[in-house]
């Protein structure tokens, strides 16, 4: 699993309080969550396994998440003070 498929796994495992096994039949099952993680369609048959899933989902911890979540705020306000760096110079 690459890391992008291992966040959305965790955090939906996290958030939704889902045990491993409503993971994995989300996981091969969810149309919308298939497209999160790269899954074209239906006609993609991968199918997640349950042992892969607790192997790889259980390294994303709370507190990694937490370390995830001040970076993207950080990104985030960056982002905002250049937009308003930008407009205010515009005025």
């Amino acid at each position: 699993m690459d890391l992008w498929n291992i966040l959305v796994f965790g955090v939906l495992r996290l958030n939704l309080n889902w045990d491993y096994d409503r993971l994995a039949e989300m996981a091969n099952n969810h149309k919308t969550i298939r497209m999160m993680v790269g899954h074209g369609s239906f006609t993609d048959d991968y199918e997640y396994k349950l042992q892969t899933l607790k192997d790889n989902v259980t390294l994303l911890t709370p507190e990694i998440l937490d370390q995830i979540n001040i970076i993207v705020v950080e990104a985030g306000h960056s982002i905002v003070k250049k937009k308003r760096r930008r407009t205010a110079g515009k005025m």
